[in-house]
């Protein structure tokens, strides 16, 4: 799942992308979570896209969020109180549309696991 075509993230290609996700997006997401209405719908994402199961171009489609997520520079910084994740959650919702069906219950049981909370069922899950 590598392909070395550019993106919307710019500079990266999508096998970067997913060097990035892979590396950095679960301890980032462990040190935010808690804070962010999405973590679990991301964590649950970040599953899927390591899922064989899953389509290829799902999976590809699932890497630019959780990249937009991961790199230091967006439009927003992070460390901004309030505001930091503002434009993470808008990339994020506006691309979860496209594969949200692809996000099993498996999926939500292991972000569940990693968060370390238990959840309503993933029909509980917010649908933007």
């Amino acid at each position: 799942m590598t392909p070395s075509s550019q993106t919307v993230l710019g500079r990266y290609s999508t096998a970067e992308q997913e060097r990035m996700v892979r590396e950095g997006f679960l301890a980032k997401m462990l040190r935010f979570g808690k804070k962010l209405p999405f973590a679990r719908e991301a964590v649950a994402s970040f599953h899927a896209m390591q899922d064989p199961k899953v389509p290829l171009g799902v999976r590809i489609a699932v890497v630019a969020p959780l990249a937009y997520f991961v790199i230091p520079t967006d439009m927003i910084p992070d460390f901004l109180l309030g505001l930091g994740f503002t434009d993470d959650a808008l990339v994020f919702w506006a691309a979860w549309r496209s594969f949200r069906k692809h996000v099993t219950p498996v999926h939500y049981a292991k972000a569940d696991e990693a968060l370390g909370k238990t959840q309503g069922a993933p029909e509980d899950a917010p649908c933007v």
